[in-house]
C-alpha cells in the first residue's frame, strides 16, 4: 500500500474496541508474554472475531499492553465482541482487562517502518473511553450507547455515568455496560476520585442576576395574601423582560417565603448575585410597600424604598422598583425593554385585583396539580378582570394560557372552539400589548398541536422569547417541542437555560426528567426523578413516570413501588394494593394486565358518563392487556386528536410495544406538521 497524499486520505466509520491489560508494565516478562498470548487466544476465538474476519470486514490495532478491533459491520459488533471477551475472562481471573468502545472515522495508514497502520478519531477516542475504566470495565461512548438504547435487548445493560473530561480537555459522555452476569457495575476509579471530573467547572455567578423573593403579606386580613403574591410576581415578570438580567423565575423563589435569615445560602442556591425582598400592606384603597435590594455576598443594601400609595398608583410603583433594581445593576435597557417596565396594563383597580386572583389560582394549581374546579377558577378570574376592562391585555393572555393548557394536555376535548379561544385570546393580548412576549407561547401551542404548523409554531416561539427572555415557562415548553422533531441538542440547551431560571421548580425537574426519558436516555431520567422528587414526593403523576422510566430498564420491582405510590397519592389504594399483590402472586406481566384493566374499565365509564377521555389513553390500556386490535383503532383515533398527546405516541417509550408493527408507522405519519 503506497503512502496517500493529503488529499486522498479517505475515512471511514469504524466500529472500535480497544482492550488493554490493567497493571501490564508491572508484571514479570514471561507473566506478560503469557497474559497477552492468552488475550489473543480469547479474543480470536469470539464469534464476532471470526465472522468480521471471514468477511474481510476487520482491521488490527497491536499495542504494547493490548490492542484495537476496528469492525465495519454493526455498531453491535465490537459491543457482542466485549461480551464474548467478559464472558470468557471469567475462566483467567489473572487477566484483569478492561475495554472501551466508540463509533469514529478511521483509515489505513502507512507509518514510518513502511507497515500497515490504522489512525483517526475513532481510535483516538475508543482509547480514551477506555482509558477511564477499572479492569472489568466495558465502557462505551455515548455515541455508540444512543445507537444501542434504540433495542430493547440492550437497554438494561445501559448505565449513563455522565460527561466526563478525558485527555486534551475534550469532553465525553461516558456509558457503563453490564449486567449482573459481566462487566463491572463499579463507578470507575477515576471518575469517582475526581480525577475525570464528570462535568466542566460550574458557571460562575452573574453581577447582574437576581431573585424576587416572595413578599411577605403584612395586611390584617390574611386573605390579601394573594395581593402580595401578585406584586412579587409583577416586579418579577418586569424584570424578565430586561435581557441583561438574569431573573429568577417564581416557582423556585416560593421555597423561601417565611422571613428568610441567610441571604448568601439562599442567593448560592438559586445562583444569583443579589436578592429584593419585600413586603406588603393593603387596607382598603390604600398599600404600603416596603423592598430592600441585597447583594448577596457582602450582605449589603444596593438599595431601599418605602411607597405609601392609593392602589391606582400600584404599576407606577412597580415601575418604579424594576427601574431602579435595572439602575443598581447596571443592566443596559433598549427602549422597548424601558416601556416594557413602565406599563400600566390597566387603570381599573378592580380589574387588575381580579387577574391577580386569577394568577394566584393559576399558579397553585400548576404547583400542586389541584383538582380541576380550582383549574377553572383561574379563567373565572380572568373572564370578570375582561369584563370591567375590556382592553387589560395581560387578563387576554392569563386566558390564552389556560385554553391552551387544557386543551393541550387533554383537560378539554379537542374541539376547534377550544383551539379558537385560545388563538382568539393570545391573538387580542398581541393586539393590545404586542411586546407581551408571554402570549407568543399560546400562539405556538395553536399553531403546532391544533393547525400543526411547526414552522409558524417555532416562529411565535422564537419571537416570544425575544421579547421576553427569562420566561421559563417558554424555554421548557420550546424544549418539549423540538425533541418532538429529533432536535435533541437544542432540546437539552433550552432545558438546561430553564433550570438555570427555575433552579428549584419540581415542575420543571420533572418536565427534565421527562424529556430524557422521550431522548431514550434512561439512566439521566432517572437520576432527575429521584432529585425532583425529593423536592416534591407527593407528586402523584411523576411517581407514574417515573415507575414507566424503571420499566424501559426492565428494573420490575422498582416499577411496581412507583407506580403504586402513585396510586396511593391519587387515592386509588384499592389498585395500588391489586398491583402490589398480583406482582407478588403472578409476576410482573400478570400485575401489569390487572391494573390496565382496572383503568380500561374507569375509562369506559368516564365516557359513559359523557366526560373526554384521550384516545391515547384507550390506546395504553389495550397494549397493556395484549389487546393489539383495540390498541391500534385507538392509535387511529389518537392520532387524529389535535392536541400535544398526539404528538407524544411518536417519540413516547411507553408504546414500544407497538413500533415493530408496520400499522405503527403507517398511522403516525399523519402527525406529519406542515412545512411552511
Amino acid at each position: 500500500m503506497s503512502p496517500a497524499s493529503p488529499t486522498d486520505v479517505k475515512f471511514e466509520i469504524g466500529h472500535v474496541l480497544f482492550i488493554d491489560i490493567v497493571g501490564y508494565s508491572k508484571l514479570l516478562i514471561n507473566e506478560q508474554s503469557e497474559q497477552m498470548q492468552k488475550l489473543r487466544e480469547i479474543v480470536r476465538g469470539t464469534e464476532q472475531f471470526r465472522l468480521a474476519e471471514a468477511e474481510g470486514k476487520l482491521l488490527r490495532l497491536p499495542t504494547g499492553d493490548g490492542g484495537a478491533l476496528v469492525f465495519s459491520t454493526s455498531p453491535e459488533a465490537p459491543v457482542l465482541c466485549a461480551l464474548e471477551i467478559s464472558n470468557e475472562l471469567k475462566k483467567h481471573p489473572e487477566l484483569r482487562v478492561r475495554m472501551g468502545v466508540h463509533s469514529g472515522p478511521v483509515n489505513e495508514i502507512t507509518d514510518l517502518n513502511e507497515q500497515a497502520n490504522i489512525a483517526g478519531a475513532g481510535i483516538n477516542i475508543a482509547q480514551r473511553v477506555m482509558d477511564c475504566g477499572d479492569a472489568g470495565h466495558i465502557l462505551l461512548s455515548k455515541r455508540v450507547a444512543d445507537d444501542l438504547e434504540q433495542y430493547a435487548r440492550w437497554r438494561p445493560l445501559l448505565h449513563d455515568l455522565g460527561p466526563c473530561q478525558v485527555k486534551h480537555e475534550v469532553t465525553l459522555g461516558l456509558v457503563n455496560l453490564y449486567s449482573d452476569k459481566i462487566g463491572n457495575p463499579e463507578v470507575p476509579e477515576k471518575i469517582k476520585g475526581g480525577e475525570i471530573p464528570r462535568e466542566k467547572p460550574g458557571t460562575p455567578i452573574l453581577r447582574k442576576s437576581i431573585a424576587v423573593l416572595p413578599f411577605e403579606n403584612l395586611s390584617e386580613d390574611k386573605a390579601n395574601a394573594y395581593f402580595a403574591d401578585g406584586i412579587q410576581e409583577e416586579i418579577l415578570t418586569r424584570l424578565s423582560r430586561i435581557g441583561d438580567l438574569k431573573v429568577i423565575s417564581r416557582t423556585s423563589t416560593l421555597r423561601f417565603k417565611n422571613a428568610p435569615d441567610n441571604i448568601s445560602e439562599i442567593a448560592k442556591q438559586l445562583g444569583v448575585a443579589n436578592i429584593l425582598e419585600g413586603s406588603v400592606q393593603k387596607a382598603a384603597d390604600q398599600v404600603r410597600v416596603n423592598v430592600q435590594l441585597i447583594d448577596a455576598e457582602s450582605d449589603s443594601h444596593l438599595w431601599a424604598e418605602r411607597y405609601d400609595r392609593k392602589l391606582t398608583d400600584i404599576f407606577a410603583v412597580e415601575s418604579d422598583i424594576a427601574s431602579n433594581i435595572a439602575e443598581a445593576l447596571q443592566a443596559r435597557l433598549t427602549g422597548a425593554e424601558r416601556r416594557a417596565i413602565l406599563s400600566q396594563p390597566t387603570t381599573n383597580t378592580e380589574a387588575h385585583q381580579l387577574y391577580l386572583r386569577g394568577r394566584f389560582y393559576w399558579n397553585k394549581w400548576l404547583g400542586a396539580s389541584m383538582p380541576a374546579p380550582e383549574f377553572d377558577k383561574s379563567r373565572q378570574y380572568y373572564q370578570q378582570a375582561i369584563e370591567l376592562d375590556p382592553n387589560y391585555a395581560l387578563a387576554y393572555a392569563g386566558l390564552a394560557d389556560f385554553y391552551g393548557f387544557a386543551f393541550g394536555f387533554g383537560l378539554l376535548p379537542p374541539e376547534e372552539k377550544w383551539a379558537k379561544a385560545q388563538e382568539d385570546n393570545a391573538k387580542k393580548a398581541l393586539e393590545l400589548d404586542p411586546a407581551l412576549g408571554e402570549a407568543y407561547n399560546s400562539l405556538a401551542s395553536d399553531k403546532l398541536y391544533y393547525h400543526r404548523d411547526w414552522p409558524g409554531a417555532e416562529r411565535n416561539f422564537r419571537r416570544g422569547l425575544e421579547l421576553s427572555p427569562n420566561f421559563a415557562e417558554m424555554h421548557a415548553h420550546y424544549a418539549m417541542c423540538l425533541v418532538l422533531f429529533g432536535r435533541n441538542e437544542e432540546a437539552l440547551a433550552e432545558m438546561r437555560r430553564v433550570l438555570d431560571l427555575d433552579p428549584l421548580s419540581s415542575r420543571f425537574g420533572f418536565t427534565s426528567a421527562r424529556l430524557f426519558f422521550f431522548m431514550g436516555q434512561y439512566d439521566a431520567a432517572l437520576d432527575q426523578y429521584r432529585k425532583t422528587l425529593e423536592l416534591d414526593p407527593g407528586a402523584a403523576f411523576a411517581h407514574e413516570w417515573f415507575g414507566d422510566a424503571y420499566e424501559t430498564k426492565q428494573m420490575q420491582k422498582e416499577a411496581i413501588a412507583e407506580w403504586s405510590k402513585g396510586l396511593h397519592l391519587s387515592g386509588v389504594d384499592e389498585n395500588a394494593s391489586l398491583l402490589e399483590r398480583t406482582y407478588a402472586e403472578s409476576g410482573f406481566d400478570a400485575a401489569i394486565r390487572a391494573l390496565a384493566q382496572k383503568r380500561l374499565d374507569r375509562l369506559k365509564e368516564k365516557t359513559a358518563r359523557g366526560e373526554y377521555v384521550p384516545a391515547v389513553e384507550y390506546v395504553t390500556a389495550y397494549m397493556r392487556l395484549d389487546d393489539n386490535e383495540q390498541a391500534f383503532a385507538w392509535l387511529t383515533r389518537a392520532v387524529e386528536e389535535r392536541n400535544r398527546l398526539a404528538f407524544e405516541i411518536k417519540i413516547n417509550p411507553v408504546l414500544d410495544p407497538l413500533r415493530s408493527d408496520p400499522r405503527f408507522e403507517k398511522i403516525v405519519a399523519s402527525l406529519a406538521p406542515k412545512d411552511n
